[in-house]
């Protein structure tokens, strides 16, 4: 027997609402499409749901968040940047809880790419893979939204700690290389990790730059400097421009960068975790980190929100 739209009830309106999330006439539509089956009005909800993600998926998602994982020994951690359309949408509670989802499947994964991890089961229903899931919940929040990036660090040797912040708008998660995991310790990369998200270091430490890309700003700085100073002798050009590769240096490596909660001024990173080391009496290194700061080198659309609620009235 067909289920008419007055056979709808608002109860069941209700418990769909709540079970998938979507707005309430889509609800009620897909209700009286299936003849007030729940079942087949979520399977419903989902192959519409679908279509709608295909239709959203050319917009441009730069805001959204950056959430962590971490293990309960503190061994493996997981960042991961999903990003939405609108700032809006990403304080949004069901989007949040989404995006945490997504970082603890990122710690679980085997996949090393986001497209082979779109094809994994999603972890909260098997039935669905992360990318239909995505799709479900594009069709739910009603804007784009894209599973940007992920990254992984273990620590056979040490631990992980993170740092979120403004609620996700930069995440870092940090490694050392360590014999314990004091109270001291987990301050004291919950620390450099704050500097990290606050001074957005490139490398760790000097070792990890190419030694080409060194010689080619020696060369530059070196050409800047005999400008300046022609006449100046070969030592004194030498000397100018080592000095200004080490001050690139200490604004780009983490453990050369002053400390920003120095006390003095002018401590080193390195330094500041030494002290660490030494007050606790352990071995103590910091190994690499991964920062991300949601939509980063993504082109964002300016709109002008008063011009497009007067065209919508038109």
């Amino acid at each position: 027997m067909e289920v008419n739209e007055m056979a709808i009830t608002a109860a069941m309106v209700k418990e769909l609402r709540e079970t998938s999330g979507a707005g309430m006439m889509d609800c009620k539509k897909a209700l009286t499409a299936t003849d007030g089956d729940m079942e087949k009005a979520i399977e419903f909800l989902r192959e519409n749901g679908l279509a709608k993600a295909e239709k959203k998926a050319g917009r441009v998602a730069a805001e959204g968040m950056v959430a962590t994982n971490i293990s309960a020994d503190g061994k493996t951690a997981a960042i991961v940047e999903v990003n939405s359309e609108t700032d809006f949408v990403a304080k949004n509670e069901k989007f949040q809880t989404f995006v945490s989802q997504v970082a603890a499947q990122v710690a679980a994964t085997s996949a090393t790419d986001v497209d082979a991890f779109l094809e994994e089961p999603w972890c909260e229903d098997a039935s669905k893979t992360v990318k239909e899931n995505l799709a479900s919940m594009i069709a739910v929040i009603g804007e784009n939204m894209t599973i940007r990036r992920f990254a992984k660090l273990q620590a056979t040797d040490g631990v992980i700690e993170s740092y979120i912040h403004a609620g996700g708008k930069i995440g870092v998660i940090v490694e050392a290389k360590t014999d314990a995991n004091s109270d001291a310790v987990k301050e004291c990369l919950k620390n450099v990790a704050m500097q990290i998200a606050a001074l957005n270091p490139k490398y760790t430490s000097r070792d990890e730059v190419d030694q080409d890309y060194i010689e080619h700003e020696k060369e530059i700085l070196k050409a800047q400097a005999l400008k300046e100073k022609p006449d100046a002798a070969e030592k004194i050009i030498d000397g100018m421009v080592m000095g200004r590769i080490n001050k690139e240096l200490k604004e780009i490596c983490l453990l050369d960068q002053v400390y920003v909660k120095a006390e003095d001024g002018k401590q080193s990173v390195g330094k500041y975790v030494e002290s660490v080391a030494k007050a606790e009496g352990i071995a103590l290194e910091i190994k690499g980190f991964v920062r991300y700061e949601t939509g980063e080198g993504i082109e964002k659309v300016e709109s002008d929100f008063a011009a497009e609620v007067a065209a919508q009235l038109k």
